[in-house]
């Protein structure tokens, strides 16, 4: 995938179809211009290019005219006018219709790509699009007829390069399409591309109308999140380590064959990680502590909405990806049969072009200034502490995050969602207008870009949702640029929240910090501190010792200070506030009444999760989450910030002791 250059692209070829585009064709009569635009297009609809130049030597001044040249290869499609909706590529009787969002392009080109060509970086056949003919508002669309056989597409863009107002269009990128259901590109996870290219360029699976699954009757569960356990999982941590025993491990069907493991212990839903489609190799440079190469484990980097992450499929690049999105279907689908539901963690704050260095692969080339927060003059704002941030509030880019979330909703069978920062989505758009979100002025509105809105039209939209207000809705109620909204989250009446409150009190209460009694007690009841006046239930709080970002459980018994030297980065990342405690001794080689007090320390965390269940005390408490691996003593060494480690530091299990849960049925 090429890096934006940042210079200025060519000016597009002069058009009979703007007479303003060249001064020369100013002086035609508007009849003349008629006819050769007549001309014109009878031409291409018989396969025959024209050029417009001024004639040389002689020529009378503003006299130019048109020159036949070479017929080009015939299209192996047949092409017409598509329409507009649905978004993206939707396999149609006879055909697949294209349609893609671009509010300010100048021109609009659909890349077919065959998989040989892609491992060669060409491409296949080039559709440009007519304005006139395959564009309605800012949707362009075309509808092909053909053999799709090992075809994937892109897109190409043109308009102005100019990051000041906003724009960075270059038609040198071959872009991905937004709501595409599959990305291609590297079939293995972790082994990096032709040459040694980290992003090699990718492209969209094109749909067929015969890609059906059994679902053998698959219906949503529909747990009240009062009856919850949830167990926070990443795909391929969970099953990478031989000791996983799994004839697929670090894929989805691994999960799979460990779903009866998850069952034994109660747990009744997971959260996966991001799963996708993201780039493993994002932050790929060799590690000099470890000898091994830093990875992008957690994916909290979104390339593509609507894809799962091929990479995480045992099935690879097979059908073009259509075998990887049956391989998470029948994941979700043996879940429900096992009585577990499935949440997925998604990243709806940034995508993974990061800031004006970044790549160029989707959004930017698309419609930079539509899909993310801007400064007037053009610099991207970065509340995700990602680089950029997703322009939420935007009306174009709320419904996109709409139609992603139900289309995992219904075609997938999850069953919610947990938004990563969700903050973020509270935050104005940039060029604020309530006129263009409300339809009407709000008196005394002086909002600017990214002021937190008391009633965000995102929020707004998804809560009442036919659809989406019937699955689960949990957010991580922070962000990266100051706001922290747990307990205070615009909700409706529906929305649980990652209580980071919850944490940071039982931590501090169980290690024996003195003046926790009080908040202890509170949280144990469901924090009504934080979710009685407004209005909400003890269910809304999801209760959570540890999670992925921070210590496992074994460590935050076992070390009072992070140790992330493995990261590189001289122990300068992570959180330095853990609210940990070694019990005596810092690391894992202690004494043995060391390791016995650590030992009723895990067991003391596990109780006041459990006891924070809502179901066991007739509906007065909170959700409980525990994080993979620690119900048998999961260590990473005292790294609280890992990241970018596909290696022992993440999946190397060290059975300190193991916990059966009470089945909670």
């Amino acid at each position: 995938m090429m890096l934006s250059s940042h210079l200025a692209s060519p000016p597009p070829p002069f058009s009979l179809r703007s007479p303003d585009a060249h001064p020369l064709l100013c002086t035609e009569t508007p009849s003349r211009l008629l006819q050769r635009r007549r001309r014109r297009r009878d031409l291409e609809r018989t396969g025959l290019a024209l050029t417009v130049r001024a004639r040389a030597g002689g020529a009378a001044p503003g006299e130019v005219e048109t020159a036949m040249v070479e017929r080009p290869r015939p299209s192996s499609f047949q092409v017409s006018r598509g329409r507009p909706t649905p978004l993206g590529a939707t396999a149609c009787v006879g055909g697949v219709n294209f349609s893609v969002y671009s509010s300010s392009a100048a021109s609009a080109t659909l890349c077919l790509i065959s998989l040989a060509d892609l491992n060669e970086n060409r491409v296949t056949e080039e559709i440009s699009l007519d304005p006139m003919i395959n564009r309605t508002g800012d949707v362009w669309h075309v509808f092909l007829k053909g053999d799709f056989a090992d075809v994937l597409y892109g897109y190409k863009f043109d308009g102005k390069f100019s990051p000041e107002e906003g724009h960075r269009y270059d038609a040198s990128h071959i872009l991905l399409d937004p709501y595409a259901k599959a990305v291609i590109s590297r079939g293995e996870y972790g082994v990096l591309g032709p040459d040694g290219d980290c992003w090699p360029q990718m492209a969209c699976m094109v749909p067929s109308d015969g890609d059906e699954f059994d679902w053998e009757g698959d219906l949503p569960l529909k747990y009240h999140p009062k009856d919850l356990i949830i167990y926070e999982m990443h795909v391929r941590g969970f099953t990478r380590h031989d000791s996983s025993k799994t004839d697929f491990p670090g894929t989805y069907r691994g999960v799979v064959e460990k779903l009866d493991h998850l069952k034994e212990l109660g747990i009744n839903c997971i959260e996966l990680m991001p799963c996708h489609e993201f780039n493993e190799l994002e932050y790929f440079s060799y590690n000099t502590v470890l000898g091994d190469y830093k990875m992008n484990f957690w994916g909290y980097s979104t390339i593509n909405y609507f894809s799962p992450m091929v990479r995480y499929s045992s099935a690879g690049l097979s059908s073009c990806g259509q075998d990887a999105i049956n391989e998470f279907k029948t994941l979700i689908k043996e879940a429900h049969k096992r009585g577990i539901e499935v949440l997925l963690d998604v990243v709806f704050n940034h995508t993974a072009e990061g800031n004006e260095n970044g790549p160029v692969l989707s959004f930017r080339g698309i419609d930079n200034s539509v899909y993310y927060m801007l400064a007037p003059k053009g610099e991207f704002y970065n509340y995700s502490g990602c680089g950029n941030t997703l322009n939420c509030n935007h009306p174009a880019v709320r419904q996109f995050i709409v139609d992603c979330l139900r289309y995992w909703a219904t075609e997938m069978h999850v069953d919610g969602f947990r938004f990563d920062l969700a903050s973020i989505l509270t935050r104005s758009s940039s060029l604020w207008d309530a006129a263009n979100v409300f339809g009407k002025p709000i008196e005394g509105d002086l909002l600017t870009t990214g002021t937190p809105l008391s009633s965000p039209p995102l929020i707004d939209m998804i809560s009442n949702d036919p659809i989406l207000r019937g699955v689960k809705l949990i957010a991580e109620a922070w962000d990266t640029g100051g706001l922290y909204q747990v307990g205070t989250f615009p909700h409706w009446g529906i929305w649980s929240e990652w209580n980071g409150k919850y944490r940071d009190v039982v931590r501090q209460f169980i290690k024996g910090t003195d003046g926790f009694s009080g908040a202890f007690a509170e949280s144990l009841c469901g924090s009504p501190n934080l979710y009685q006046e407004g209005g909400r239930r003890p269910w809304n709080s999801v209760n959570f010792v540890c999670a992925h970002d921070g210590f496992a459980l074994a460590d935050l018994v076992s070390y009072n200070d992070k140790h992330n030297l493995a990261n590189g980065e001289d122990n300068n990342d992570g959180e330095s506030h853990n609210n940990s405690w070694n019990c005596g001794q810092e690391g894992e080689f202690a004494g043995i009444s060391v390791k016995r007090l650590r030992k009723r320390q895990m067991r003391n965390f596990f109780v006041c999760l459990m006891v924070s269940q809502a179901r066991i005390t007739v509906h007065l408490m909170g959700i409980p989450m525990l994080y993979m691996g620690d119900e048998y003593g999961h260590t990473k060494g005292g790294n609280n910030n890992s990241y970018c480690h596909d290696n022992y530091v993440i999946i190397y299990a060290l059975p300190v002791f193991y916990i059966q849960l009470i089945a909670s049925n």
